[in-house]
């Protein structure tokens, strides 16, 4: 997966791929709804080349940290966001299907995970996935997933993926998280495909 995901980000300009966003809008939406402090820690999962990222330092967001499986990815957004603005961020490179780094983190007040969840096809990857989000997120903690909807794309970037409603997600976090908020968005790629997703916001309970 990590040779898959050097491939993809080396072979095209971050703006041509098929999941840019120059605004990522709804994770936007969402992370306005989220009540934490400035310094309270946000963690991107499977950043890539995000312009949330942006977003995250304009909004003086001060404990932010970008996890990719891809050191290639996070190099061209560490090289667009220049030395100053990358310097005020935590850089991971770790696959969240087999984690080493991402679990020494704690007390996180916002697990942001924007198209990855869904290439998770394997039980033993999604229970590592939720094990980690678990040992990671504080109590009242956030958790934002957008994932391909049931009516939506069924491969990406040549990888097969399993589709979600916000029910289904739901399931899988379990009694210990409560749905705050749900949407269905389509985006548009540069090229002009559309892509159905579904965004979710949970609360881990106290």
């Amino acid at each position: 997966m990590k040779e898959h995901w050097n491939k993809i980000y080396a072979s095209k300009e971050v703006s041509r791929l098929g999941w840019y966003e120059e605004i990522p809008t709804s994770s936007i939406k969402l992370l306005s709804h989220c009540n934490i402090n400035k310094d309270e820690p946000i963690l991107d999962i499977g950043s890539g080349s995000t312009t949330l990222i942006d977003y995250l330092i304009k909004q003086r967001f001060k404990n932010i940290i970008a996890v990719d499986i891809s050191a290639i990815a996070l190099i061209k957004l560490r090289q667009r966001l220049g030395k100053e603005k990358a310097s005020l961020i935590k850089w991971i490179i770790d696959d969240i299907t087999q984690p080493v780094q991402i679990q020494k983190l704690h007390d996180i007040a916002i697990w942001h995970d924007r198209a990855l969840f869904h290439f998770l096809l394997e039980d033993s990857q999604r229970e590592m996935y939720l094990f980690t989000l678990k040992k990671v997120v504080k109590k009242g903690g956030y958790v934002i997933i957008a994932v391909f909807s049931l009516r939506g794309a069924k491969k990406c970037s040549g990888l097969s993926i399993k589709n979600y409603d916000q029910n289904m997600l739901a399931e899988f976090l379990g009694e210990g998280f409560k749905l705050l908020e749900y949407f269905d968005y389509t985006y548009y790629m540069p090229l002009g495909d559309s892509k159905p997703y579904t965004y979710t916001l949970f609360r881990r309970e106290k």
